[in-house]
């Protein structure tokens, strides 16, 4: 397979790899993005475990919760440059269009996409399409996310290009609750707990683990035990209620939650980045 130096460049700027380790990757996995990442890590590079938020345009992220706080949205506004994201025309579209999906609560993107924009008789999709012409840059709305539970909080880092939203199952206090949406946005986790993370994930995660320890010169039987080992770690540092709490390594986000109250969990959580 013809290995070219933008698909290169393209997995440089993913990983933060070098070149010649990216290309030899990239050769390795015969093109294959994915298998060039893990083939990376196997080999001790220092590459992101979780690429959810790669190639990410500029825009903003926000959100926000109903007065009852037993509902948050979350939304993405993308635009080409740093300096029309931080216009105030390109923020009220995009607080506009956050407002109404805290109204109506639409199930999915196309369904919020579908609804006329506020004080309007224009969907959604052709405000966004007027505003491409007024500003001269590309505008994709690429992104929705909803949480309802007893107690809903919403987190939206300074700057506008991080959020988070975090459903409990149980009233709690407000500074308790934007406590964990503040170690969401911070610390990023993969799923809820170790229950809850995709089997491909899980699979991934073995074999990298069992790759890296082969590679360290380990036999095969005890590369599997070391790579659960790893998996284990992986568990602690990458579920929510399992990570140290950030405002105190010393507690799990999970006990963090029980000295508050015993009955007290996460149900749901969502986050978004840029860049």
């Amino acid at each position: 397979m013809n290995i070219t130096a933008a698909d290169v460049n393209k997995l440089r700027k993913q990983t933060g790899a070098g070149m010649m380790d990216c290309k030899k990757a990239l050769v390795e996995a015969n093109g294959d993005f994915e298998a060039a990442i893990d083939f990376l890590r196997a080999k001790g590079q220092k590459v992101a475990a979780k690429r959810s938020d790669r190639d990410a345009a500029e825009g903003l992220v926000i959100a926000k919760s109903t007065n009852d706080g037993t509902r948050g949205a979350m939304i993405v506004l993308n635009c080409e440059t740093d300096f029309v994201a931080k216009n105030d025309a390109f923020g009220e579209v995009a607080n506009s269009i956050l407002d109404l999906a805290i109204e109506t609560n639409p199930s999915n993107l196309d369904a919020l996409m579908a609804l006329n924009y506020p004080g309007s008789e224009q969907k959604i999709s052709d405000k966004i399409t007027e505003e491409i012409g007024k500003i001269g840059e590309k505008i994709e709305l690429s992104a929705y996310e909803s949480v309802s539970a007893s107690k809903v909080v919403a987190y939206n880092h300074p700057g506008n290009k991080l959020a988070s939203v975090v459903g409990f199952n149980n009233e709690t206090g407000d500074a308790i609750a934007r406590d964990v949406a503040m170690q969401v946005a911070a610390m990023d986790p993969v799923s809820l707990d170790k229950t809850s993370v995709p089997q491909e994930v899980v699979d991934r995660e073995l074999q990298v683990g069992k790759d890296q320890a082969i590679e360290e010169g380990k036999p095969e039987e005890m590369a599997e035990k070391i790579a659960q080992g790893r998996l284990n770690k992986f568990f602690k540092e990458n579920t929510l209620l399992s990570q140290s709490f950030i405002k105190d390594n010393k507690k799990s986000v999970e006990q963090y939650l029980k000295e508050q109250n015993s009955d007290l969990t996460i149900t749901e959580f969502k986050r978004i980045s840029l860049g």
